[in-house]
């Protein structure tokens, strides 16, 4: 299955959820799900017909969908994170969200450096990041403790990157990582646990989904 290159507020309409795919853009009255445009139904011809009552099985897909599209991975690789959780110790659920957070493109969207995981994994990929003064440009690469995440020297002083650093003063980055924007650089200072995942998703409803 190829990656989905369409207008993403479709997906949102779809899942009846915000999955903030455009960043701040989200929180603006320009968004599909906002107060100005409240277009709080799915899209296509027959979207605004009534909704059926979803069965176990679909409710289950609804939420891997939801939670697919917020990292916008495709189905092949969404699956083998689920099978790595699987092998590890501990809550299959939980697991399988922290592989999920410790990808680098939701690392560098984390600490503030890319207004979006889609615009952090075209940082990533274009050789703007380094991982311990290192070039990665591999999306997917899983981040670990103690390491240190910046932009290289050529990309800080960019008006496209001093753009993003300026609002991410304005946030806070989570507890497991720290984010000095000074420097323009993130250090993971430990792994999320799940009350410090604040993606709004049932995971065990995922892990029934691929059970079956």
């Amino acid at each position: 299955m190829a990656r989905y290159v369409g207008p993403v507020c479709r997906l949102c309409r779809r899942e009846g959820v915000k999955l903030f795919l455009k960043g701040d853009r989200c929180n603006t009255p320009k968004c599909a799900l906002g107060e100005r445009k409240n277009r709080n139904y799915a899209p296509g011809q027959h979207g605004q017909q009534q909704r059926r009552k979803l069965s176990n099985y679909g409710v289950q897909l609804r939420e891997k969908q939801k939670l697919r599209r917020i990292y916008g991975l495709t189905e092949r690789q969404f699956r083998n994170y689920f099978h790595k959780a699987t092998l590890q110790k501990g809550a299959s659920g939980e697991n399988f969200l922290v592989l999920l957070e410790r990808r680098l493109d939701n690392a560098i969207f984390r600490m503030g450096f890319a207004d979006s995981r889609s615009q952090a994994r075209q940082i990533v990929r274009h050789g703007h990041v380094l991982v311990d003064g290192h070039k990665v440009n591999i999306p997917s690469y899983q981040v670990k403790v103690g390491q240190v995440i910046s932009l290289k020297e050529k990309s800080k002083n960019k008006p496209f990157f001093l753009d993003i650093i300026e609002h991410a003063k304005n946030k806070k980055a989570p507890v497991w990582m720290e984010a000095d924007y000074e420097k323009v650089q993130g250090k993971i200072v430990g792994l999320p646990a799940r009350e410090d995942i604040d993606t709004q998703v049932d995971e065990l409803l995922v892990v029934e989904f691929y059970s079956k």
